[in-house]
């Protein structure tokens, strides 16, 4: 659940035809079982590593058992996998949700590793909320819903968790626009099983203090670079964030210096200091409001922006939301963090979080899920849809 940078750039790697590495006659792809237990299926998922940048395994997996569905539609690109129902539905909804996972634990004794492991009901590794129970739940509802009440886009994407210039979504988005188009998108990220609405957006800056090099034993020489950021510091301590309403649901906003760093040696009086600085703005502003906002705060400051992602609006006028959220029948909730229902909202499609496990247990080394929680979700999602 990393918030992207909006710089340009392109992907590591070329794009991948439609069709993939094992339908290609690559490397045998892992065998899944799609109908069994769908928190079975989860700790299958777990067990096939997809470190960011590592996808091609699982999504070799994920094509070839997509493929074997025949009500779907198939397309491929790079590791991210499109599956689509056509069957002529009066509305579409997307069921979205990323394959990589953040880079495996080091502790000793740590439980979110790879493979997943059990204690009693409670499965734990590193997924296990982030998000292969929600990939888990979109693979059962495919290949167990062949007559959904609504057409279903299923989206399986690479590279979420790092730099926004290498999003699957974002590929998807660039290169295969055609098969997204939705009235409603429900991102499988972890939300405890309980509908969040859109999302906070994000922005970063680094504020630069500049003074004079000297001798740390002459210091009046010099000008302490460092010490001058000290207002800066002190008005970020004594601000005071927001809690904003937006369309019945409450966004709390933060903001916080989050690095500082300068100086050269520890003789040496530093000429140099740079705070970096990160605000959560709620979905009523705009990256450009938001910006604003920063720089009077801190007005007086070399103030530079390096990077930011707009947030999404709750999403829960679509009639399609409203359904849904009286099938799961629990009161929504925002979504504080960055999520891409910020990229479905962008294509003018009204989208929320739902998913298993709790968002707090995210890249944890202690990361776990219980599996009635991701039954739950499959349930609902089941009814809603069937």
């Amino acid at each position: 659940m990393t918030a992207p940078s909006s710089s340009a750039a392109q992907p590591d790697s070329q794009l991948s035809p439609a069709s993939g590495g094992a339908a290609q006659g690559g490397p045998s792809a892992v065998a899944l079982d799609l109908h069994q237990d769908v928190a079975q299926l989860t700790a299958a998922l777990m067990d096939i590593e997809s470190v960011s940048a590592n996808e091609l395994a699982i999504a070799d997996a994920l094509e070839v058992a997509l493929r074997a569905l025949p009500h779907l539609s198939v397309t491929r690109n790079g590791d991210s996998i499109v599956a689509r129902t056509e069957l002529g539905r009066a509305e579409r909804v997307i069921l979205a949700g990323h394959l990589d996972t953040v880079p495996l634990p080091t502790m000793p004794g740590s439980r979110g590793t790879v493979p997943s492991s059990w204690d009693g009901d409670v499965l734990y590794g590193r997924g296990a909320t982030d998000m292969k129970g929600g990939v888990a739940v979109q693979l059962a509802l495919a290949a167990t819903m062949p007559e959904p009440t609504k057409d279903i886009t299923f989206i399986f994407y690479d590279h979420e968790e790092v730099a926004a210039v290498k999003s699957g979504l974002g590929r998807l988005v660039r290169e295969n626009r055609e098969l997204l188009d939705a009235d409603f998108g429900i991102l499988l990220e972890p939300t405890n099983g309980t509908v969040e609405g859109g999302c906070n957006g994000t922005i970063r800056f680094e504020a630069t203090t500049r003074g004079k090099a000297a001798h740390s034993a002459r210091a009046w020489m010099g000008e302490n670079a460092i010490h001058a950021a000290a207002p800066i510091l002190a008005r970020l301590a004594a601000y005071e964030p927001a809690t904003v309403s937006v369309n019945g649901l409450d966004y709390r906003e933060s903001l916080n210096a989050v690095k500082v760093h300068g100086g050269t040696a520890g003789n040496v009086i530093p000429d140099q200091c740079v705070v970096e600085i990160n605000y959560r703005f709620a979905p009523d502003k705009t990256p450009a409001q938001a910006e604003e906002h920063v720089r009077g705060l801190l007005e007086g400051f070399d103030l530079v922006r390096t990077d930011f992602s707009a947030g999404a609006r709750p999403g829960l006028n679509a009639p399609a939301a409203a359904s849904f959220v009286a099938a799961v029948g629990r009161e929504p909730l925002p979504k504080y963090g960055w999520t891409d229902v910020a990229r479905l909202s962008e294509m003018g499609i009204p989208a929320v979080n739902f998913g298993p496990g709790d968002a707090l247990l995210a890249h944890s080394d202690n990361e776990h899920v219980h599996a009635d929680a991701i039954r739950e979700c499959l349930a609902a999602l089941t009814r809603w849809l069937g």
